[in-house]
């Protein structure tokens, strides 16, 4: 067993509530700490997520990199906040995955992929993606100019990897996962549409089906998939708001893996489950709130 660190967004939540946080969950000793509150006033507080909550985490040597919509926040391990940078081309930002002395960021609002360099602390690669006939065209673009991209969110990139091979890119509409390996933009897998976290697994592809409330590890001969923990509707709070404005109980967002057929994914209300891929099996589930407003966003091993 071990720890996690997980983000959540607050939908619905009002001016002066709490939006979000960040928390380690240890599940030897279902034992949750919240080591952040996020409580800015200064966000867009238009409809569901937007500006609400913290997102993606990244780890670097002792450098916690935590995403919130639109800014970067560096924290070192006791969460005592460091730094923080941002793009002009950095909005409704989702996860971020560390590769090669480099940061990326999914740029939703922005249809784009931003880079940042961890050496020099500044914003350094940036590439715009567009749908192209029944493919995909990625244009590079400088993160800190004024020649950027506008404002799009057509595809809702909300995933980034990289291994060896390239980065892989998917979102809600892309309808697949992407490959770029520096000069092309190849959809190397299909999905469903409405899928999160998807990320190249053995010889096929794990992800969060969120629209039909499963994780699945889809490959070649096998693929396998777990029931999101479900909740009857009694057991929720702060059920009275319009449909518009929470996440439905259900979501599923948030994943990492934990060993090598261990993956940890999460749900909404914030609810983290560790399913066994070897054996088929849900070994273990925190809910840190019934509060159906409340949603697991990023989620990464607690490396301290």
């Amino acid at each position: 067993m071990t720890t996690l660190i997980a983000t959540s967004v607050v939908r619905g939540s009002n001016q002066g509530e709490s939006h979000g946080g960040v928390y380690l969950v240890d599940f030897e000793n279902q034992a949750i700490e919240q080591v952040i509150d996020w409580n800015t006033v200064d966000i867009d507080w238009q409809g569901r997520g937007w500006d609400r909550g913290l997102r993606g985490i990244a780890f670097d040597g002792e450098r916690v990199f935590i995403a919130a919509s639109n800014e970067l926040f560096v924290y070192n391990p006791a969460f005592e906040l460091q730094a923080s940078y941002t793009s002009p081309y950095l909005m409704h930002c989702h996860e971020i995955f560390v590769h090669q002395r480099r940061l990326y960021l999914t740029s939703t609002g922005f249809d784009a992929i931003l880079g940042f360099d961890l050496d020099e602390n500044r914003f350094c690669f940036g590439l715009h993606i567009v749908g192209v006939g029944g493919g995909y065209q990625g244009g590079p673009f400088d993160p800190n100019g004024e020649m950027g991209p506008a404002a799009g969110n057509l595809l809702h990139l909300n995933n980034v990897y990289c291994d060896a091979a390239g980065m892989y890119i998917s979102g809600l509409k892309t309808g697949g996962m992407m490959r770029f390996n520096g000069r092309t933009l190849v959809r190397v897998v299909s999905l469903p549409r409405g899928v999160h976290n998807a990320r190249p697994y053995g010889e096929g592809v794990l992800f969060n089906d969120t629209q039909a409330d499963r994780v699945r590890m889809v490959g070649r001969d096998r693929e396998i998939s777990f029931e999101v923990p479900q909740f009857r509707p009694e057991q929720l709070t702060h059920t009275d708001l319009d449909d518009l404005r929470i996440a439905r109980a259900g979501f599923g967002r948030g994943m990492c893996l934990v060993g090598d057929d261990l993956v940890a994914a999460g749900s909404s209300p914030s609810t983290i489950a560790l399913h066994d891929l070897a054996e088929v099996k849900t070994r273990s589930i925190v809910t840190l709130t019934r509060d159906v407003r409340n949603a697991i966003h990023g989620l990464e091993v607690w490396p301290f």
